[in-house]
């Protein structure tokens, strides 16, 4: 069991590490700068292979009432927040008391790393925030609506299908759907590649969250996400162009030692 499990922490880590380095090198190195269609790419991929794997009998999915489909719509809006805000920023940068004390040094490290880069770029930054809020307004959403009939599964699926569609009707007003005509790299291989890539890694990704959130105890789950972040983190200063400063180092450590601390609370609470 716990080899099973070790194992399903490596898949996890591997798929969080693969798909978002594969998702800065389209934002951030071949500046794809079209959110609306890179997300709405990536949400069909995932829509779609969570289809098919539903008909192949490898995951299930339930037929839920409207009313709570249509309860879980704001978070769903949440959703395309979430990755729409994520991806801009991307592009653009790079209770208990041990709780209180995780939040507290998160929150230094993400107020002094404005001020201590080099490469500091405003409009990165807003959506950055933006990303932040839609993230934690989904989670308190999410822990509201429980219980409910609705599955992980069940509301990964509703999420592409709604974010598919909205992304898919934004793209001609934001200019994207457009804009995308003059991207250089628009029919080159290695960008045609890294965006299957992302499109199936992100679902991987989802599938392995989803696993290990069911299996693992809310403590170890978070040893392993601050497990893949460190390493995302690390390979990130190496792979991309990042001018790093001690004052940047020292926000970035600040983080990871918010994150520790977290990880250390919920197994607190879990033992």
């Amino acid at each position: 069991m716990n080899v099973r499990r070790s194992l399903l922490g490596l898949t996890f880590c591997t798929c969080y590490l693969a798909s978002h380095l594969t998702n800065k090198y389209v934002l951030s190195v071949l500046k794809f700068t079209y959110p609306t269609l890179f997300q709405g790419w990536q949400t069909f991929i995932g829509g779609l292979l969570l289809h098919m794997s539903w008909k192949l009998g490898w995951v299930e999915l339930h037929s839920s009432p409207r009313s709570d489909v249509l309860i879980w719509l704001p978070a769903s809006a949440l959703f395309v927040g979430i990755i729409y805000a994520g991806s801009k920023a991307l592009s653009r940068l790079k209770t208990s008391l041990s709780k209180i004390c995780s939040a507290l040094f998160l929150l230094a490290a993400a107020g002094c790393l404005p001020f201590q880069d080099s490469q500091f770029d405003p409009d990165g930054y807003f959506w950055a925030l933006i990303h932040i809020f839609c993230v934690g307004s989904y989670k308190i959403l999410r822990k509201s609506r429980k219980p409910t009939v609705l599955s992980d599964i069940d509301q990964q699926y509703l999420n592409y299908i709604f974010s598919m569609v909205l992304l898919a009707f934004a793209s001609h007003p934001t200019g994207d759907l457009f804009g995308a005509l003059d991207f250089p790299f628009l029919y080159f291989y290695r960008f045609h590649g890294s965006c299957c890539a992302s499109g199936v890694l992100g679902f991987f990704l989802m599938l392995s969250t989803v696993r290990l959130r069911s299996i693992l105890a809310p403590g170890q789950c978070a040893a392993w996400i601050l497990c893949a972040k460190v390493v995302t983190a690390g390979l990130s200063m190496l792979l991309f162009d990042m001018a790093l400063t001690k004052a940047t180092v020292g926000c970035f450590l600040l983080g990871g030692l918010g994150e520790a601390l977290l990880v250390f609370s919920e197994r607190r609470s879990s033992s």
